[in-house]
C-alpha cells in the first residue's frame, strides 16, 4: 500500500514538472498531461482512503525448517491450514456464532491470506481480512489474532486462571482448535514465534510448545451447566458482571450477549428468589468462570 501511494506521487510531481516546463502554445500535450494528472490524484485518494491491511508473521523452528533457507513442504502446508482454521474458530467465538459442532461460521469470509515469506527462521507473513470501519463485521479479525498470540503466552508461562479468561472470551471450540495447530507442531518437533503490531511472541522449544498444547488441549479444560437457587444482588450492565447469592455463598459471573439488555435483571428479578442455569468453564486448577446466557424464567 505504501509503496503504491509513493509511485503515485512521484507521478504527480513528475508530471507538475512538466506541465510548468511546457510552452504556452504547447495545448494539446498539455491537456494529455492535465488529464493524467487529474486521473493520478484520484487514484491516490482512494487508495489513500483505503485501510491499510494489518499483517502478521508466523515463523518456524525445529526438525522441518532449514534455517531461513526453507521449510518442508507437507509440514507447511499443514501448519499454515491449522493455523487458517484456528484464526476462522477465534473470529467466530468473538463473534458468539460458534458452535459445538458443525462448520465454522464464516470461514470463507474470515481467509488469511499469505502475501509472502517470513524470515528469521522461516515461515509465512499473512494479510487479514479487511479491519476498518466501513466494515464493522471484520473488526474483530485483529482481535482474534491477539487473542492467539495471547494464548500462547498464557500457556506457556500463565496461570491457569489466565488462560482461563482467554477460554471464557471465545469458545472451548475455538481453543481446542488451538490446541491441535501446536500439536501439529508438536508432532513434527517444531515451535513457532507470532509476530502482530508491535507484540512479539515465542516459544522458546519443542517442550515448551507441547506443554502449552497441553494446558488448551480439551482435557485440560472443563465446560459444564448448573442451576442455582437465589437472587441477584445486582448487575453492572455496562460490565455485563453479575452477583447472585446462594445458600452456599455468592457466585460472580458474565452475561452472554443473547442477554441484549442487562438492566432488566435489575429491574425485574433484583433480590427475588430465582433459579439460573449458568454455563462454568474451568481451566485446569484455575477457578471456575460463570456465565449466564438466557433470563430466569
Amino acid at each position: 500500500m505504501n509503496q503504491r501511494i509513493d509511485m503515485l506521487t512521484s507521478e504527480i510531481n513528475e508530471l507538475l514538472d512538466l506541465l510548468n516546463s511546457l510552452d504556452d502554445g504547447a495545448v494539446i500535450q498539455r491537456l494529455s498531461l492535465e488529464g493524467r494528472l487529474i486521473a493520478a490524484r484520484q487514484e491516490l485518494g482512494r487508495v489513500e482512503a483505503t485501510p491499510e491491511p494489518l499483517r502478521a508473521r508466523l515463523t518456524f523452528r525445529g526438525r522441518p525448517v532449514l534455517g531461513s533457507h526453507g521449510i518442508a513442504a507437507d509440514f507447511g502446508g499443514k501448519a499454515s491450514n491449522a493455523f487458517a482454521d484456528a484464526f476462522a474458530a477465534v473470529v467466530a467465538g468473538l463473534n458468539e456464532n460458534l458452535q459445538l459442532m458443525g462448520p465454522i461460521p464464516d470461514r470463507v469470509k474470515n481467509q488469511l491470506l499469505i502475501t509472502g515469506t517470513a524470515q528469521g527462521s522461516f515461515g509465512f507473513e499473512f494479510e487479514l481480512p479487511p479491519a476498518a470501519g466501513l466494515f464493522p463485521e471484520h473488526e474483530r479479525t485483529g482481535e482474534a489474532l491477539a487473542t492467539i498470540q495471547s494464548l500462547f503466552e498464557a500457556s506457556a508461562q500463565g496461570s491457569d486462571d489466565d488462560v482461563a479468561e482467554l477460554v471464557d472470551a471465545i469458545h472451548p471450540r475455538a481453543v481446542k482448535k488451538v490446541s491441535e495447530f501446536l500439536c501439529l507442531l508438536s508432532q513434527y518437533h517444531a515451535w513457532c514465534g507470532l509476530e502482530f503490531k508491535d507484540k512479539v511472541f515465542r516459544f522458546e522449544g519443542a517442550e515448551q510448545l507441547e506443554r502449552s498444547a497441553g494446558r488448551l488441549a480439551e482435557g485440560n479444560i472443563r465446560e459444564v451447566r448448573e442451576t442455582h437457587q437465589g437472587m441477584f444482588l445486582g448487575v453492572l450492565p455496562n460490565s455485563r458482571s453479575f452477583e447472585f447469592q446462594t445458600a452456599n455463598g455468592f457466585i460472580k459471573g458474565k452475561l452472554g450477549m443473547t442477554i441484549e439488555d442487562p438492566d432488566v435483571i435489575n429491574r425485574q428479578w433484583l433480590r427475588q428468589e430465582t433459579r439460573i442455569t449458568l454455563s462454568v468453564i474451568q481451566v485446569g486448577q484455575g477457578r471456575p468462570r460463570y456465565t449466564l446466557s438466557a433470563l430466569p424464567e
